[in-house]
Formats: structure tokens, C-alpha cells, sequence
């Protein structure tokens, strides 16, 4: 039984005709120009297939006709052919000039696509490579953990008389909760500058000092 499943798509369609009709059409090299009024020829050709519809090969000649190797073959001089490779008529210098045109065009919407890609890809590589390049913000330290301050025990101390504050003297500075130990290093008119503990220095009142 013979096989009747319908062709999907222009180019099984272009194939199929390629086949039955290998004197007119061709799937490699330059394509030969066709007879004016060729549909009508294939559909006449075609009328009992069930293969392919009026509309398949409508739809498959307009792309054949467009490609760029249909295009290329249509030159001044060249003859056209029918579905069994017979001369019908040479090409005329209208239909060259507008095949020549209509290929400038696809090729130069071709490079125009291929070109807007091209930059697009430069673009998307341009920013990977910043990207990569760009160093990571350090992470924050994380905040330290305050220890607790050693509260100052309370001393019983008194004021220093006038007559105490000398330099060298240890005494205590009441930081009012509590007393630290220090020792008096400068005094001036007002102000006693004095060391504590830890090597730390400051100014304070005479009247903060203890003993």
C-alpha cells in the first residue's frame, strides 16, 4: 500500500518536489529559474497526490523562490525551465534587477541580525569579565563581644589635703562608682595629671583625688 501521509513543512514539501521533478528543482548548488506560472504546472502535476496541498506547495515555492541560491541563479541570459527541465523564455532585465535587490536585502538583514548578536555576545562577555574581575565586598567583622567591665570595688578613701598632692604620690581617683588606683605625675594650677594602673594617663580635679 502505498504511503499517503502528508508532508509537515515547506522543506519536506521542497524535497518531495526535488524529487519528482529533478529536472526543474534542485536542493543543492545554484537553482535554475522557473517558468512563469509554475504553480499552476505542480498543482495541475499534483492534483491526485495526497501527499501535498495547494497550499504546501504555495507555501514551498515562495521560500525556494527566496533563498539565496534561487536568487543567485536569476541573471541575465539565463533561461528559464519547466517541471520537466524544458526551456520556457529567458529572464528579463526587470526580474534580474529585482532578484538582485531582493538578495541585497536578505543579506543585508542577515548581517544586521548577525551583528546585533555579535554585540550582544561582546556585551554579555564584557560584563562576565567585569564581574569576575570586580573583588567581593569584604564581609564585616563581626561585632566583638563588649566583656563586661570590672566594676571598681568601693574603698573607704578621704580628699587629699593641699599639703598631700606631691608627684609620685599614690593616691586614688573617685571616677563616682568607684575609686581607681593611680599615681601623680604633674600638677598644675588647678589640674593633677596622674597614671593609672594600666599605664593610661589623665587630668582631673585635685578634688577627685583620694587616699
Amino acid at each position: 500500500m502505498e504511503n499517503t501521509e502528508k508532508l509537515k513543512n515547506s522543506k519536506e514539501v521542497i524535497a518531495y518536489i526535488a524529487e519528482r521533478f529533478p529536472q526543474c528543482f534542485t536542493l543543492e548548488g545554484e537553482a535554475k529559474p522557473l517558468k512563469i506560472g509554475i504553480f499552476q504546472d505542480l498543482a495541475e502535476r499534483l492534483s491526485e497526490d495526497e501527499k501535498v496541498s495547494k497550499t504546501q506547495l504555495r507555501a514551498a515555492l515562495r521560500q525556494y523562490t527566496s533563498s539565496w541560491r534561487y536568487l543567485h541563479g536569476v541573471k541575465l541570459g539565463v533561461t528559464r525551465v519547466d517541471l520537466d527541465g524544458n526551456a520556457s523564455g529567458e529572464l528579463e532585465a526587470e526580474h534580474v534587477e529585482h532578484a538582485q535587490a531582493t538578495l541585497a536585502e536578505s543579506k543585508a538583514r542577515v548581517q544586521a541580525r548577525r551583528k546585533e548578536q555579535a554585540d550582544k555576545n561582546r556585551e554579555e562577555r564584557a560584563a562576565k569579565a567585569k564581574a569576575k574581575a570586580t573583588p567581593k565586598a569584604p564581609r564585616k567583622p563581626k561585632p566583638e563581644s563588649k566583656k563586661p567591665t570590672a566594676k571598681v570595688a568601693p574603698v573607704e578613701t578621704r580628699e587629699l589635703k593641699s599639703d598631700e598632692v606631691v608627684i609620685g604620690k599614690d593616691i586614688n581617683v573617685n571616677m563616682g562608682q568607684g575609686n581607681m588606683a593611680a599615681t601623680i605625675v604633674e600638677i598644675n594650677k588647678d589640674d593633677v595629671r596622674v597614671r593609672l594602673a594600666n599605664g593610661l594617663q589623665m587630668v582631673v580635679k585635685a578634688e577627685h583625688l583620694r587616699v
